[in-house]
Order: C-alpha cells, then structure tokens, then sequence
C-alpha cells in the first residue's frame, strides 16, 4: 500500500516537473535574451522547440539570436520555419524582408512587403524603412 503511495506520489511530482519545465522553457529564455545571454537564451529555446515543436515564437527568437551571431544560414531558416508555423508573424517577414534586401532580390522583397502589408498590425511603421532601403538601392544604381 506504502509502496504504491509512493510511486503515485513520484508519477505526479514528475509531471507536475516535467510540464513546469516544458511551459518554463521558452519564458526562460525570453528573460535571458532581454538581457543578452544569447548562448544560454539560445539553448533553453532550443529545448522549447524540443518540447513544442510547432512554437514559432521559440524559431523566431532563434533566429534573432544567430542574426546577432552573423549566423545568416541559420538565422534564415529559423525565419522561415517562424513562417511556416505562423503565417502572419509580421516581425518574421520583415526580418525575412532585411535579408532578401541584402541579397537584392527585390522580387522577393516585393512579395513579402505585400505580404506583410496585409498582416502587420504592431510594426507597420517599419514598412518606410523598408520603402526607403528600396529608395537609396534605386538611387545608388542610377549613378
């Protein structure tokens, strides 16, 4: 009777744990990339992802963490796996936008601009600056 107590008592405290864990993960994270602790941040979303692999918030985080690491490949698939899960994640596509800039594929740039124009509710100020990029590339191929 003890020995069963017991164990139920054990089978619970592990997963009264184990959902702590996997709900902490990604607010973790958040707190230590405010701060700038990328590396540890970057593990913790990791592990986020492990647990709630369709969570675009712990990719879009990833991929801001490797923009700071100059980490272009990574950052670009964190970005569009952020996409794929969300669709309308206005920071995703206009971080996607600043790459495709980058690149000059002003094709692509058109398509996510109008894309982001659609769904942007908290940045849309930034599409300007977007606008502007576009200007000052224009400008410097004319001369």
């Amino acid at each position: 009777m003890i020995k069963k107590i017991v164990i139920t008592l054990v089978f619970s405290l592990f997963l009264i744990e184990n959902s702590y864990s996997k709900e902490s993960f990604f607010d973790e994270a958040k707190k230590l990339f405010d701060k700038e602790k990328y590396g540890e941040s970057k593990f913790l979303f990791q592990r986020d992802i492990v647990f709630n692999p369709k969570k675009a918030g712990s990719y879009l985080y990833l991929a801001k963490i490797f923009k700071v690491e100059e980490n272009l490949k990574e950052e670009e698939k964190n970005l569009k796996t952020t996409l794929l899960l969300d669709p309308k994640n206005e920071e995703a596509i206009y971080l996607l936008m600043d790459i495709e800039i980058e690149r000059s594929n002003f094709t692509k740039v058109k398509e996510l601009k109008e894309n982001f124009e659609k769904v942007c509710s908290k940045l849309c100020p930034k599409i300007s600056s977007i606008n502007e990029k576009l200007k000052n590339f224009d400008t410097k191929n004319e001369s």
